[in-house]
Order: C-alpha cells, then structure tokens, then sequence
C-alpha cells in the first residue's frame, strides 16, 4: 500500500476544488475522480487499438 505525500502548494487549490465542486462531500469527489479514470483508461485502450505501431500508452501513472 501507498503512504499519503503532502500536498505542493500548487496542488493544494487542486483538492480544495475538487471538494467544492462536490459540496465538501470527500465520497462524492473521489467517485467523481475514479469515473473520470475509468473514462480516460478507455479513451487510451481505443487510441492504442486505432495505433497499428509506435507510441503504446502506460494505464498505470508513476509512483507519486
């Protein structure tokens, strides 16, 4: 499992927006956020199938 990092400055306003787009309800925002994951891995798998070679997308990102 992942230990949590603090936050840059510059990411901070990131979260807090996110909170506020959802009314501070933290269930609703992180479900948001793991649909719009959903949504771009699907994005990538139908831009790899259209690519016959070259560039191959990574469905993970780095380790923070």
């Amino acid at each position: 499992m992942q230990t949590a990092k603090a936050l840059e400055p510059d990411q901070a306003w990131e979260v807090e927006a996110v909170l506020a787009w959802h009314d501070d309800n933290a269930k609703a925002a992180i479900r948001s956020l793991l649909d719009d994951c959903k949504h771009l891995r699907q994005q990538l798998a139908l831009a790899e199938s259209a690519m016959s070679r070259g560039w191959t997308p990574r469905y993970e990102r780095d380790v923070l």
